[in-house]
């Protein structure tokens, strides 16, 4: 009787979401309600979970519980830590939740709300979880290796050294991107600024709190934490109407720049259980409980979606970003779907962490799904606002014109309806003076994520959600970018350890400053590219940031297949092998278009000589004549940067199948590197419960 209800259960949990993903794949022409995209996500994520990554797991990877992972057998005291599952969970889903699940689906709905969609449902649960997942599993058996090491050890010297070097560089484009989303965030926005500089100290308490003053009591710490973290909101709002303090906070894009740079190379030098761990743990609480709330705000508003379900920018004409439907939303939402990234995070800081095999499936697959649910979450938030003031914040001043007349006739002229007046009530509603071309998706998420919080607890507080949400988009933001400049950090070390054995000890303090230093300037640099283009940046690095991320996935699931089939295990190869083909199809059709393209919004090279033929021409004005030197260098470096990615992705993909064909021909093949078997001797129930 039992077993029989189980199987009712989840046949009418099958039937809800084929049902709710049929209304929203069907609908045309007219609204449709956002409760359909919780109930198709929730739905989805539930099956996947419960059955596919359970099937993984036990048949595929076969985790031992039993077995002592690095975490324990390495354990420093500062980098290997066996930490509990929840705080790993945490700061895992911190550290791979940056902008991506936030911003690819904001931007991504120029298109229309379908295409992105289902994109999110289904890439995540066939793909970005599996990925993330396996990588996880297969670090944690080999020493909690990076994913360049483990291509190196596993596919060969010259596909290993292709992925290394080709990971690294993605890393600098995918920290330099999230740099670039949080400064156009927090710029010339005191409250914002104020806000998110608070967290830093806030999460500094926190880890002290947890590792010296009260340790193990980590829901002490988080309610502390959380406690904090709110009245920092709310101080910022009091800072913002302060006539002295609020020009402490009040700064240009480039200030800040050099701000956020300032604070990697803090963020990856200092003990992870001073700064990232305790940050992560407490920003997840503010992730979840934002994304919580704001579903529980869709459940009791029932919003309708207003944006249609395509628009007519499939055709690439779209102002936020050019290019067509295919292959650029595959890029443009990313880390909702499936991301490299993930797998640098899956492989560089959480296995170091990981206290026992069998959480892998709740932290991997687990963690991949609710950031797949933020993604959903992003997407209503955009969509529910009206097209026209959706493309009145996103549209670029390059693209409608600087005056608010202009762009609103330019935006009226694509048939979506907004008027100057309906914008300027909008940011005063918002606490803001202009909302006018806040490129980067962050601002435009916030003010859908406000008015849906507004609605349902009170319009009285608009301009106070509207600055949580900025707080609550920039801690994703954050959380990844230090945790990101940190692994790239153990990438470098891993690196130049080959050369001199001494940089490659992750504890050594030379190595580690200099090593930080190295990784911050690179990212840096690109920081400072995206902050100085007219157009907010957004055009010429998040396209980059896509096919980087992507490509850094398809390489992720390379190793991985490459690890199955040397492990016997051909017959389930399909599962990292299938996602692979699609990846490539896509990267490679869109790094094509980025380098050969004839049309100045979508090829490198194009926008290049355009904009040296109208510099030589003297038809630039003089703002930005003076910086289009350095914008054509950037987009030439653009174009030369996909090349490069493009080889290293097919050198990787080439060697994997070399290997598979000598492992089926029966010809020897370079060992597994999996480290030997012990068993785990950890008796302190608090450490992984």
């Amino acid at each position: 009787m039992h077993k029989n209800l189980k199987i009712i259960i989840w046949l009418a949990v099958l039937i809800l979401g084929v049902s709710a993903v049929s209304a929203i794949a069907l609908n045309r022409g007219e609204s449709i309600s956002a409760m359909w995209f919780i109930t198709a996500a929730l739905c989805i994520y539930a099956i996947a979970y419960r059955f596919y990554a359970a099937w993984i797991a036990a048949s595929v990877l076969v985790e031992d519980e039993t077995r002592a992972t690095p975490a324990e057998r390495l354990d420093d005291g500062r980098d290997f830590i066996p930490t509990n599952k929840w705080v790993v969970f945490g700061h895992h889903f911190a550290a791979i939740a940056g902008p991506g699940p936030l911003i690819g689906p904001t931007l991504a709905a120029q298109f229309g709300y379908l295409p992105g969609t289902l994109w999110i449902l289904i890439g995540a649960v066939l793909g970005g979880a599996v990925q993330d997942m396996v990588t996880l599993f297969f670090s944690t058996r080999r020493n909690a290796r990076s994913l360049g090491q483990m291509a190196r050890d596993e596919i060969g010297p010259i596909g290993g050294a292709a992925a290394l070097i080709g990971t690294f560089l993605i890393m600098i484009i995918l920290i330099a991107v999230l740099g670039l989303v949080v400064v156009n965030a927090m710029k010339h926005s005191p409250w914002a600024t104020s806000t998110v500089a608070a967290t830093i100290p806030i999460a500094m308490i926190v880890g002290f709190y947890m590792r010296n003053f009260r340790p193990g009591r980590v829901l002490e710490a988080s309610a502390l934490g959380v406690v904090l973290l709110l009245l920092a909101v709310a101080g910022g709002g009091w800072i913002d109407h302060h006539e002295t303090l609020r020009h402490l906070f009040d700064h240009e894009g480039l200030t800040l720049a050099w701000v956020v740079i300032a604070y990697g190379f803090a963020a990856a030098v200092m003990p992870v259980w001073l700064l990232l761990a305790p940050r992560d743990y407490l920003s997840t609480f503010v992730k979840l409980g934002t994304v919580m709330l704001l579903a529980m705000a869709i459940v009791i508003l029932q919003p309708q979606i207003h944006m249609p379900a395509m628009t007519q920018f499939i055709d690439g004409t779209g102002p936020i970003f050019g290019g067509k439907l295919f292959p650029f939303v595959f890029i443009t939402i990313a880390c909702g779907a499936i991301s490299g990234f993930h797998a640098l995070i899956s492989s560089g800081t959480t296995p170091k962490l990981l206290a026992n095999e069998r959480d892998i499936r709740m932290i991997g697959y687990g963690a991949m799904l609710l950031e797949s649910f933020v993604a959903i979450m992003a997407m209503i938030a955009a969509t529910v606002l009206e097209p026209g003031v959706f493309f009145a914040i996103n549209s670029p001043a390059g693209v409608v014109g600087k005056e608010a007349v202009d762009a609103i006739a330019k935006i009226n002229s694509w048939g979506f309806a907004v008027s100057v007046e309906q914008m300027n009530q909008l940011a005063k509603d918002m606490g803001e003076s202009s909302l006018f071309a806040r490129t980067g998706g962050a601002p435009s998420l916030a003010v859908g994520m406000a008015s849906i919080f507004g609605n349902a607890f009170g319009k009285s507080m608009l301009a106070l959600w509207y600055h949580f949400a900025i707080m609550f988009e920039a801690i994703f933001i954050l959380t990844t970018l230090d945790a990101g400049t940190r692994v790239g950090r153990f990438m470098l070390q891993d690196m130049l350890g080959n050369i001199w054995p001494k940089m490659g000890q992750t504890s050594w303090m030379p190595s580690v400053i200099f090593t930080s230093g190295l990784v911050v300037a690179g990212w840096g640099y690109f920081l400072y590219i995206g902050v100085i283009d007219p157009n907010g940046g957004v055009n010429i690095l998040w396209p980059l940031f896509g096919i980087a991320n992507q490509m850094l996935a398809a390489i992720a699931l390379c190793v991985a297949t490459g690890i199955l089939v040397k492990s016997g295990k051909v017959k389930f190869a399909w599962i990292t092998g299938f996602p692979l083909v699609w990846l490539v199809i896509v990267t490679s059709s869109a790094a094509w278009q980025k380098i050969f393209s004839d049309d100045i919004r979508v090829g490198f090279f194009a926008a290049a000589n355009d904009l040296a033929t109208k510099l030589a021409a003297g038809a630039l004005p003089p703002e930005k004549a003076a910086v289009a030197p350095q914008l054509i260098f950037n987009q030439q470096l653009d174009a030369y940067l996909t090349m490069f990615f493009v080889a290293v992705l097919w050198v990787v993909i080439i060697d994997m199948l070399y290997v598979t064909y000598k492992y089926l021909s029966g010809k020897p093949v370079l060992p597994l590197t999996e480290s030997a078997r012990e068993p785990s001797r950890l008796v302190e129930n608090w450490v992984r419960d």
